[in-house]
């Protein structure tokens, strides 16, 4: 079981990810004004690849922008490849 705590600023923020009561990874991003964030790097520790761990980072951030009105530029190859497949979550993409 995972666990996912975010901290933000007015600046930045990052998403982390716990894995076995360690942390895993983490997602980061940078606002960009008021109502658009961008994910500029995605990690995961390879320990605790191929779990999903790196998805569950990406899809956190786009939850969060959901519930909060916000829209997602995803720089990060990694954030942007998971939107690009992934259709229900390309609804916060900022276009």
């Amino acid at each position: 079981m995972s666990e996912i705590k975010h901290t933000n600023n007015e600046k930045k923020g990052v998403f982390e990810i716990y894995s076995e009561g360690k942390k895993a990874g983490e997602m980061t991003y940078t606002w960009a004004g008021d109502d658009k964030f961008i994910i500029d790097h995605t990690e995961v520790d390879p320990a605790f690849g191929g779990k999903g761990l790196a998805k569950a980072l990406v899809v956190a951030g786009a939850e969060y922008a959901r519930a909060n009105n916000k829209k997602v530029v995803p720089v990060c190859p990694y954030a942007k490849i998971t939107f690009e497949r992934n259709a229900e979550l390309q609804d916060v993409l900022f276009r």
